[in-house]
């Protein structure tokens, strides 16, 4: 049995793996996605926030109200989980971070910033430091920025690094991790994408072996990284277009 026929259920990341950054998936990806729905059930675990999710993913998926059954969301790294049932997105669990902690999380963010280098821009596009609750989101130029800008934002990601060496010798028992093309996500130590894989184990019944996860950011320090310590089956993807070639090889071959 090949690859994809073993896989009880597919996990994706949402930015620049589903859809463009901060953006929503075009008709194609929906389309792709519903078909999908219909012979496998599919995870989503971004940084993005519940109601992010929402907006780019689940409002414009082409897919037959029985099969939102097969659909699972982790929004914030896996720091929440919500299914649909009974005509609903119900919140399964929710993983806070004390208002305590996250005051202290951005004072040391925003030190972290400025002994690394970065400089606000003139124009930003919505917030920069993004309190989640669950998590903590830095955004370099806002989190509704144009595609075309932050792809020509710390490309190298050097920026980005500087930052989170410099956050993680402030403040212990919290990880950061880059997200996205300019975003750094800040959670818990080990309340990430890992542990939004082990709770799909423990809540779904299903094995680490029989999933299979897809996202753009699986090298060392990029948010997605944290799965491959499961043992996961993964593919690396650079955008949406890829993520659309592997879903049609799934639905081809089954």
């Amino acid at each position: 049995m090949d690859i994809y026929g073993r896989k009880k259920i597919i996990i994706f990341d949402l930015d620049m793996t589903l859809s463009e950054s901060k953006s929503d998936i075009d008709s194609e990806m929906s389309g792709l996605l519903g078909k999908l729905l219909v012979i496998k059930k599919v995870a989503v675990i971004s940084g993005g926030s519940f109601s992010q999710i929402e907006k780019a993913l689940l409002a414009k998926l082409n897919c037959g109200e029985k099969f939102l059954s097969n659909l699972f969301i982790f929004p914030t790294s896996g720091t929440s989980f919500y299914e649909y049932t009974e005509g609903d997105w119900k919140n399964i669990y929710t993983e806070k971070i004390e208002q305590d902690q996250r005051d202290n999380i951005i004072k040391a963010l925003e030190e972290s910033l400025g002994e690394a280098g970065y400089k606000k821009p003139e124009v930003t596009y919505g917030e920069i430091i993004e309190d989640r609750k669950t998590q903590i989101t830095f955004s370099g130029l806002g989190q509704q920025a144009p595609l075309a800008k932050k792809l020509k934002w710390d490309p190298n990601q050097k920026l980005r690094k500087k930052v989170i060496e410099s956050f993680e010798k402030r403040v212990f028992g919290f990880e950061a991790r880059m997200g996205g093309s300019t975003s750094i996500d800040i959670n818990k130590r080990g309340v990430d994408k890992s542990y939004g894989i082990k709770q799909i184990e423990k809540n779904l019944s299903i094995s680490i072996d029989e999933m299979l996860f897809v996202g753009d950011t699986l090298f060392v320090g990029g948010n997605d990284y944290p799965v491959l310590e499961t043992g996961i089956e993964t593919i690396s993807v650079k955008d949406p277009e890829e993520t659309k070639g592997v879903i049609r090889k799934i639905i081809s071959s089954l």
